[in-house]
């Protein structure tokens, strides 16, 4: 006896109770067809309120780095914090990266950001809303799970990366309106979350000189919902599992947010990292966003590292790799020189 037909002319199968398998396959969710207006319509609102740059020097006690203490208007004019890290001793306006942070985390103290002021460049290393200490995520996105991902996650206007993606846009406006900064050259770079942000940022902003994306979170939805082992995506998913009849309209969000997507819009040239034995952020999901990727490319690979990096020496190994990379790609040793 043949199984009856579904409303959605599926054999059997309704679409609450889809499959996990072909709900994540699904073409549908690799790309909205609104995906390039609903962000222009998104920036649209976020620059109707004036930038506020404000920056106030902070006495750190260190002796060859100037510290800022930076505020800048984001998504709905909400401020956001962030540090600015200068070189003393500089000599004109400098190249600057642009820092996001991981999953969890925020701005942390100056004397952890220590690095792109020692090559000469600026620093600005951005908090994230809701989760540093500094800038709160005042938005209510109805109903959710533990931690962010599912923050207003039944709706792409009212998920909280909306609101994220539109902070890092907006952080590079803010840092070229620095006058120690020269806003031509002007570099992104994060890991993980900070690495997802980096590429939304550089997309929605169309005028980086560089990025430097390490194991990056929030990239190719259907595979890092199928196979991720840990870390955040398993929110989403059990979401998903305590509600399948709200799973179809948080799928379809996120849909607004992937990396893959963000990364077929960048042109600048970008240095990837992943890492072989990532149980976070899969192996799969790095070299999707790296194969979409529009601009000049270089992916290094650390085939027996895992996600986290506690002793720290992946991230040194690999800022050698990074400063190699933004050479002559994002200004000199210690200014720009118009290149």
């Amino acid at each position: 006896m043949s199984e009856p037909e579904s409303p959605q002319g599926e054999r059997g199968v309704t679409r609450a109770g889809l499959s996990e398998e072909r709900a994540l396959s699904e073409p549908g969710l690799r790309e909205p067809a609104d995906f390039d207006v609903f962000w222009k319509q998104t920036m649209a609102e976020t620059r109707a309120h004036p930038l506020g740059l404000s920056a106030e020097i902070v006495d750190c006690g260190l002796s060859t780095v100037e510290v800022y203490d930076v505020r800048f208007a984001g998504w709905a004019g909400e401020p956001v914090s962030a540090w600015l890290v200068l070189p003393r001793g500089r000599s004109g306006r400098l190249p600057c990266v642009v820092q996001f942070v991981g999953y969890g985390g925020g701005r942390g103290t100056p004397t952890e950001h220590l690095l792109w002021a020692s090559t000469g460049r600026a620093h600005l290393v951005v908090d994230t809303r809701g989760q540093g200490s500094d800038t709160p995520d005042s938005a209510d996105g109805g109903p959710s799970g533990p931690g962010f991902l599912t923050r207003g996650v039944l709706d792409p206007h009212t998920w909280y990366y909306r609101r994220v993606f539109a902070d890092g846009a907006r952080a590079l406006e803010a840092v070229r309106a620095h006058p120690a900064v020269d806003g031509r050259l002007v570099a992104v770079a994060g890991v993980s979350q900070g690495g997802g942000i980096a590429l939304a940022a550089a997309a929605l902003d169309g005028g980086v000189r560089a990025a430097l994306v390490d194991l990056p979170f929030l990239c190719d939805w259907p595979a890092a919902l199928a196979t991720a082992q840990s870390g955040p995506y398993g929110e989403l998913v059990s979401f998903c599992a305590e509600r399948p009849d709200r799973a179809a309209e948080a799928l379809s969000t996120v849909r607004y947010g992937d990396g893959v997507s963000f990364a077929a819009r960048v042109t600048a040239p970008a240095l990837f990292s992943v890492a072989g034995r990532d149980r976070v952020c899969p192996p799969a999901t790095v070299r999707a966003v790296f194969d979409a990727y529009a601009g000049p490319k270089r992916l290094v690979e650390y085939p027996f590292s895992e996600h986290e990096d506690a002793s720290g020496v992946r991230a040194r190994v690999h800022a050698r790799e990074q400063i190699s990379f933004l050479r002559g790609r994002c200004g000199g040793p210690l200014s720009s020189d118009g290149s």
